[in-house]
């Protein structure tokens, strides 16, 4: 038998390429507030011209990249299966023959296939038309610019994966999904760069996954120090939040189905 893992990555591509007005309508809103973010970050380095090693080149980069990758990682709004979970419609997944953490993550790596082209390819080239901005200068870059991307998407899926699993616990995950809209923004390097953070903030955030989704693929972008480094420390998150999510999922599915006997 076929495996459906692929099936679902290219489900995933389909079904978000066939709202293109919303891709367009988002697109133009990253734009905008790309462009509000960069005014920002230009006004302070216009008092000092270089600012934790970012000049004005490469702020417009952290913004360009920052804004593209928002929908390609998907920090926000990730709800179905907490919905799911708490009307009961999980049984039918967790019934069917295949890994429901597996089949939920070829489909969002599909969706994410389709945010690069749409929501992270034009506000790059955008960036680059409009301001000065900030090429890799090696080849290779563009390789491990795309090796920590995809890094990127599986920790935040990792994440919200296991936000949503906490319904089978709290029944309703609204609350802690919003509270991660709150934080994962301004702590992932999304809003400001981490390297304008107190180095005290910095090295409390450097054993998180947050670096992770944004901080960590811009900075290979830009050819920061410690490309090897960083690469290794998104590759363990992913890995550790794939295995903590399947231990919340195995005991999850056994309360769902103490509360519908």
């Amino acid at each position: 038998m076929l495996s459906p893992y692929p099936q679902l990555v290219r489900a995933g591509f389909r079904r978000h390429a066939t709202y293109r007005q919303a891709a367009l309508a988002g697109l133009t809103t990253n734009l905008v507030f790309g462009l509000l973010r960069a005014a920002v970050l230009v006004a302070v380095l216009a008092q000092r011209p270089v600012v934790a090693g970012y000049d004005v080149a490469a702020a417009i980069t952290y913004v360009s990249l920052g804004q593209g990758l928002l929908t390609v990682v998907l920090l926000w709004g990730d709800t179905e299966m907490s919905r799911r979970i708490r009307t009961g419609d999980v049984v039918v997944d967790l019934g069917r023959p295949w890994d429901l953490q597996a089949a939920m993550l070829a489909a969002d790596l599909g969706r994410a296939g389709f945010a690069v082209l749409a929501r992270l390819v034009p506000p790059m080239l955008f960036g680059a038309w409009a301001f000065p901005f900030r090429w890799p200068t090696v080849p290779a870059t563009w390789a491990w610019f795309a090796v920590s991307a995809l890094l990127a998407v599986v920790v935040s899926f990792g994440v919200r994966f296991l936000l949503n699993a906490s319904a089978f616990w709290l029944l309703d995950a609204r609350g802690v999904i919003g509270m991660w809209g709150v934080v994962g923004g301004v702590l992932s390097g999304l809003v400001v760069p981490l390297a304008w953070f107190p180095e005290w903030a910095q090295t409390a955030l450097a054993w998180t996954p947050l670096p992770s989704l944004f901080q960590i693929p811009i900075d290979v972008f830009l050819e920061r120090d410690g490309t090897a480094g960083a690469l290794a420390a998104q590759a363990g998150w992913a890995v550790a939040l794939l295995l903590v999510g399947r231990v919340a999922l195995h005991h999850g599915s056994r309360r769902l189905v103490v509360q519908g006997r």
